[in-house]
């Protein structure tokens, strides 16, 4: 019989660090209702200065992280977002950027034009009022056209279809996207934190993908780091009093990675059959991907 996953976790390394996200902001134009951190119009960007951006990013560059993704609420909203984007392409790290595309600016096109940058965002239907209904404002048009925009200019773009209830017609929003000349496409549920859970529902580590912290870490508004950006609440530490590398090593790191692991159970080791460091079937377990949910289909929740 296997040792349980919990006592495993103690007695193997974790992965070194390949990806990172940059939590920049909760600020964001619009209330999705399933936003999994409730990022908003009233949200603010933290307590993040530029410095301390600039800082986690040249520490993560050092520990051999190869991409980071800059997220929020919505990153482009951030008044550094830019050069936050540009240090990183600067450090020789791949950069992409998790944008909602209601508006962006020619400063960030520009940027997104540059060797190593990318591009991902979210579409939830075919259907003008149906995408809307999600974002609470008449956004549909303007993503749409911004999708268009970021193909036409060859930048590498990811777009992720996520289904908010079983009406949506995800294999309609695919057939739309594909008319556009989108080919890397993710299929996904509404993830159950933030305002994607019942009201007053607790946090679930066993709907997770099983393998954050594994390779992959998360930087948030206030420099608090944890696995990912779906397991906030599991603090491991705060950039603005140690450094990545303190932190990613830390017994803080590897009880939260063992308690994510002991309550996915085994399940964990078959989410993510292929991945390894720095070569991942894309470890990101952000909105749009769970070990790249869709492509191919697979059991981890959040199921797609």
């Amino acid at each position: 019989m296997s040792a349980p996953i919990a006592e495993r976790a103690k007695s193997e390394e974790l992965q070194p660090p390949g990806m990172l996200w940059l939590d920049l902001t909760r600020k964001c134009q619009l209330s999705c209702t399933h936003c999994y951190n409730q990022s908003g119009p009233d949200g603010d960007h933290g307590s993040m200065e530029r410095e301390d951006w600039l800082r986690v990013i040249s520490e993560a560059a050092d520990l051999g992280v190869s991409d980071v993704q800059l997220i929020g609420g919505e990153p482009t909203m951030h008044p550094h977002g830019i050069e936050i984007f540009d240090f990183a392409l600067t450090k020789g790290l791949k950069a992409e950027i998790y944008s909602n595309l209601v508006h962006v600016s020619e400063a960030w096109w520009e940027q997104l034009r540059q060797e190593g940058a990318s591009l991902a965002t979210s579409y939830y239907s075919d259907q003008a009022a149906e995408h809307n209904a999600v974002t609470g404002r008449r956004t549909h048009a303007r993503t749409r056209k911004n999708i268009i925009k970021a193909l036409a200019q060859g930048t590498p773009l990811r777009v992720g279809i996520v289904a908010t209830d079983n009406t949506q017609d995800t294999e309609a929003a695919r057939r739309d996207l594909e008319s556009l000349g989108v080919t890397d496409i993710g299929v996904d549920h509404v993830r159950p934190f933030g305002r994607g859970t019942s009201s007053g529902q607790a946090p679930d580590a066993a709907e997770l993908c099983g393998h954050c912290g594994d390779g992959v870490a998360s930087v948030g508004p206030n420099g608090v780091v944890s696995p990912c950006v779906f397991s906030t609440w599991l603090a491991t530490g705060n950039v603005r009093a140690g450094s990545m590398a303190s932190i990613l090593s830390s017994p803080e790191m590897r009880e939260a990675t063992s308690h994510i692991q002991a309550a996915r159970g085994d399940e964990t080791r078959a989410c993510r059959p292929d991945c390894v460091p720095n070569n991942p079937c894309d470890p990101r377990c952000d909105p749009n991907a769970a070990c790249k949910p869709g492509s191919p289909g697979t059991g981890c929740p959040p199921r797609n």
